[in-house]
């Protein structure tokens, strides 16, 4: 198809999450409260990805090594995480693309087949962490063997079909209450581990060490690939579109104010999730010399006999299978707008629901078999790191199409903000080279 000069893309195909699409409404003429509320929903979607159990390694095996040192790279990390979500947002409510449609109406066919490879490598990346840590938690809380886990958490698809048929703003509801289970879980971790607030502050600093420590380096890219995801970029940008905002360019413009809001708040939320698991392991392994503490099942153990209070692992592990749940809705969703937009095939929720968490259970499930514990601590380090290698693959499409005019409308970034993004994603390929050749390099 020849592109549209007056629009920038080729004639647009199908609309994002069909079955959801502009089905909230927004009240016109509400107060700014309703109008938030109307909002509200999306960007803690969002959220979720960025305090999965991909998130719970990285941060325990930081926390632990390192001390509050890398708190500063959660810090950075959400900082780029709340403008590029910023940018998915106002990229789907601009144009009514979400970025995987916008890639398949702007590239060429082999470009954007390429890129969807990659994006499915990374949400096949994210199952894995969420199977694997809904598993662990299954484990401590129930005593099942990590295989058995693995295989149950198959079935959770059919929970997230049943929600799906019950509305979006069930969904929306159902995982809300989730983080805040996970939230409040961790707010007691935090009253009982008393991190020296002196030491936790400062840890906010950045500091040179991160880039120059091989072994620090590593943990600090996987927490960038577990904080800013690339596939929640594609889920915001369809997610959005779920409200019946006016077509017009306020309308737009006012749509696009309040789903930042929305996102920004959000993702405050994970801000405090990441960085009060990281200060727990720092509280309760770094400081008493437990330095090696990288694995989930290791942490729930010694957190009750390290603190003095039984209920410390209890929580934990109920934080984590809330985690874990939670992140297999935003993975489902996903999927779905990662395949239709960039390939405009359609596929029923429950087929392509178990395609992705096939490809995810089955090398977990071998890994929890042959290594056990410690297999399945190191895959999940892995999987972020490998989400962080396909983020310049999302990010380099989202900055490039939010800075043109001819896409973006009304909505183009303005300069400052073409700048910061540009940035985030030089520093994102910036850290992933170095990665690669330390790698390399042995």
């Amino acid at each position: 198809m020849d592109f549209n000069v007056t629009s920038g893309w080729r004639k647009q195909g199908s609309v994002s999450l069909p079955e959801v699409f502009r089905t909230v409404a927004v009240p016109a003429g509400a107060s700014p409260l309703r109008k938030m509320l109307a909002f509200a929903g999306p960007g803690f979607l969002v959220s979720v990805g960025y305090m999965d159990p991909g998130n719970w390694a990285t941060d325990l095996a930081g926390g632990s090594a390192f001390g509050y040192t890398l708190l500063s790279v959660i810090l950075l990390s959400n900082i780029m995480a709340i403008i590029l979500q910023a940018l998915a947002a106002r990229l789907g409510i601009a144009t009514g693309r979400d970025l995987a449609s916008a890639c398949r109406d702007a590239y060429s066919k082999p470009v954007a087949l390429s890129l969807w490879v990659l994006c499915e490598i990374a949400i096949v990346a994210c199952d894995l962490a969420e199977v694997i840590g809904t598993a662990i938690a299954l484990n401590l809380l129930f005593g099942l063997p990590l295989v058995a886990g693995v295989c149950i958490t198959a079935l959770d698809v059919l929970v997230i079909l049943a929600l799906q048929k019950r509305g979006f703003r069930r969904l929306e509801a159902f995982v809300v209450s989730l983080l805040v289970v996970i939230a409040a879980c961790f707010a007691f971790e935090l009253l009982v581990s008393r991190p020296e607030p002196t030491a936790v502050l400062a840890g906010f600093v950045p500091r040179s060490e991160v880039l120059t420590n091989p072994a620090m380096l590593y943990i600090a890219i996987g927490i960038l690939g577990a904080t800013v995801m690339p596939h929640n970029l594609y889920l915001h940008s369809a997610a959005v579109q779920t409200r019946a905002f006016e077509q017009t360019p306020d309308g737009r413009r006012d749509a696009a104010k309040w789903a930042t809001i929305d996102s920004t708040v959000a993702l405050m939320l994970a801000l405090f999730v990441n960085a009060a698991i990281l200060i727990l392991a720092a509280a309760a392994f770094h400081t008493t010399g437990q330095t090696e503490v990288a694995e989930i099942q290791d942490a729930y153990r010694l957190l009750a006999p390290t603190l003095g209070i039984g209920l410390a692992s209890t929580l934990f592990a109920v934080a984590l299978l809330a985690s874990g749940q939670n992140s297999t809705v935003t993975a489902t969703l996903a999927g779905q707008v990662v395949m239709e937009g960039f390939l405009n095939l359609r596929l029923p929720a429950w087929a392509r629901r178990l395609i992705t968490r096939g490809l995810a259970i089955i090398p977990a499930g071998i890994v929890a078999a042959l290594y056990g514990e410690s297999g399945t601590a190191q895959l999940l380090v892995l999987s972020q790191v490998i989400l962080s290698m396909q983020l310049p693959f999302a990010v380099v499409p989202l900055v490039a199409f939010t800075s043109d005019k001819v896409k973006m409308r009304e909505l183009t970034s303005p300069v400052w903000l073409r700048i910061a993004a540009w940035t985030i994603a030089a520093i994102i390929i910036a850290l992933n080279g170095k990665l690669l050749l330390d790698t390399l390099a042995g």
